[in-house]
């Protein structure tokens, strides 16, 4: 089996001991992705639109460093704090996903890791077999 990690070098990920995403074989897993940059400070704070849209960012690196694509993505996973927000998250979500159209949950949630974050997402992706290369 081979298996291939991603770091997005956050302070989190050695910490807690996970990688941001996992490759194996023609399957991508894309850990749960808040709005963060490199240092853990969070960006857009009190904006979903923006959290979300930064967070699908991150996972779209994630997954073009594991040789895949926003395209391949068949799963994501929506973990929000306030439900009465979701039009703000599916927002960003739809500009991303639109067009691939992924199942998806939408879960609400009482806490995060940080009380400033509003979403984290997971993302499943699966690599075509003709470019799993």
């Amino acid at each position: 089996m081979d298996r291939k990690n991603i770091s997005s070098g956050t302070p989190w990920e050695p910490l807690i001991g996970y990688s941001r995403a996992v490759r194996i074989a023609n399957r991508v897993l894309v850990s749960g992705t808040t709005s963060v940059d490199s240092d853990g400070n969070v960006i857009g704070v009190d904006d979903p639109y923006i959290q979300t849209r930064t967070a699908i960012e991150i996972i779209r690196k994630s997954l073009e460093q594991a040789g895949s694509n926003i395209s391949h993505v068949v799963r994501t996973r929506m973990f929000v704090k306030d439900i009465s927000r979701w039009q703000e998250f599916a927002e960003a979500h739809r500009e991303a996903f639109g067009l691939v159209r992924p199942a998806n949950s939408f879960v609400e949630v009482s806490r995060l890791l940080d009380p400033r974050m509003l979403i984290e997402i997971e993302a499943e992706a699966v690599i075509p077999d003709d470019q799993a290369g």
